[in-house]
């Protein structure tokens, strides 16, 4: 016999709408887990149904863990879905079980088992959100940073709650032991990450792939102007020491202070208040953006 006890139980064990539940029920002759599996089975056939359509809204998702931050980005295919309480509750889980658990791939958390009674994992959780929310998701990346004796920071752009927004940055940095960071300097450097998009700490470690692209295109722009090889080399040298200057963080000038470049900024902070503050490493995810 299907009751309105079962019904409300398995909603509350599966989070299904109530027509769902009690059609799932009717298939397996009203026992629960059984109607629990046909619920998750629907939710794959859902799923697959809905994975070729386009999802490119979404969040962001930042948790920082003592030493250890992730960040995460989960796309839906509407802003709608992205602000959805349970969207936003996932991604706030997902984010959290890879500064937990230190997680450095998509396939390590798609496997991860959640502890929250339901035996499920990321992935299952997933397919079992599409099926309630009714639009395609993916957990398109994440990323992890975790070294000892180190510090993070996160900033948020355009967020919409203290975890989660369309643009993050996470950054690894280091300063001495009794340095006591009032989020100045370290907040505003990921500020300014997130508005200017660095491809690389310095321009020793920018891509050479990068640097070579930009050369051919200078050098294809300079061939006709009938200028000597060297004169046209020293120009392109020129050209591309600007470029640094766009896409190399120390090298960037400071959004708030735009006279002074990162590497100066730092430098002068550190002879102010002698804490040796250092960047490690940094990440930033734009929803959206090819990855």
């Amino acid at each position: 016999m299907i009751t309105s006890e079962k019904i409300k139980n398995l909603r509350l064990k599966t989070g299904a709408g109530m027509m769902d539940c009690k059609k799932a029920l009717e298939e397996v002759n009203g026992d629960i887990d059984s109607a629990v599996d046909w619920l998750r089975k629907k939710g794959i056939s859902t799923a697959q149904k809905k994975s070729s359509r386009d999802a490119s809204e979404g969040l962001i998702t930042i948790s920082i863990n003592g030493n250890t931050a992730s960040i995460v980005e989960v796309n839906s295919e509407t802003d709608f879905v992205a602000r959805n309480n349970e969207f936003q509750l996932f991604c706030k889980q997902v984010s959290e079980i890879i500064a937990k658990n230190k997680i450095r791939n998509l396939e390590d958390l798609n496997l991860f088992k959640i502890n929250d009674g339901t035996g499920l994992s990321v992935s299952e959780e997933l397919t079992a959100l599409i099926s309630k929310v009714g639009e395609n998701l993916i957990i398109k990346r994440c990323e992890l940073i975790c070294e000892e004796k180190t510090f993070v920071q996160k900033y948020l752009h355009n967020s919409i709650n203290d975890n989660s927004g369309k643009i993050g940055v996470i950054m690894q940095y280091t300063a001495c032991e009794k340095f006591k960071d009032d989020e100045n300097i370290s907040k505003n450097i990921c500020m300014h990450i997130a508005a200017t998009e660095p491809k690389s700490m310095t321009s020793n470690d920018l891509d050479e792939k990068i640097i070579e692209r930009e050369k051919a295109i200078y050098r294809e722009q300079l061939v006709s102007s009938g200028k000597p090889t060297d004169i046209i080399e020293k120009i392109i040298l020129g050209k591309i020491n600007k470029f640094y200057e766009d896409v190399c963080l120390d090298e960037q000038f400071f959004v708030m202070e735009n006279k002074i470049k990162i590497k100066d900024y730092i430098q002068n902070y550190n002879k102010k208040f002698d804490c040796n503050f250092q960047i490690k490493s940094f990440k930033i995810f734009k929803v959206g953006e090819s990855s």
